[in-house]
């Protein structure tokens, strides 16, 4: 099932860009972002309360609450700089690019969350590496 959710995962943030490629044609990056994010707002909230997981939020501890701060901040950082990169800059450019952060998600998880770096997982870094250098340029 994960393989599933991550595809569709995939399928979406495909759609997302393209989308948002069009979308922000003579709008403010920010504002774009802004508007992009009260939506998802909305939708994640839509989706607590249709799972009825509104209590769970009682039950969160700090050290939760600190890291998904921190995730929330890293997240709308990340968003602003892709859709002021998708404005002026090709898209075909720009996601590659953004998608380098496999890679250092792959880095950060070896390197913070002690897992383990296998042969496989090193191909598959240097392959997308490789990738990203021969769309970007």
């Amino acid at each position: 099932m994960w393989f599933i959710l991550a595809l569709l995962s995939a399928i979406f943030a495909a759609l997302t860009s393209i989308l948002a490629k069009i979308g922000i044609d003579g709008v403010n990056s920010n504002l774009a972002t802004a508007i992009r994010t009260v939506v998802v707002v909305f939708m994640a909230w839509g989706m607590v309360y249709l799972t009825d997981a509104q209590e769970g939020i009682y039950h969160i501890g700090r050290k939760s609450w600190l890291f998904l701060i921190l995730s929330g901040l890293a997240t709308g950082a990340s968003w602003l700089c892709y859709y002021k990169a998708l404005q002026i800059g090709e898209t075909s450019k720009v996601v590659p690019v953004d998608k380098l952060s496999v890679v250092i998600t792959l880095i950060l998880a070896f390197t913070f969350l002690h897992e383990k770096f296998t042969m496989k997982s090193i191909a598959g870094c240097i392959l997308i590496g490789a990738g990203t250098l021969l769309m970007a340029l």
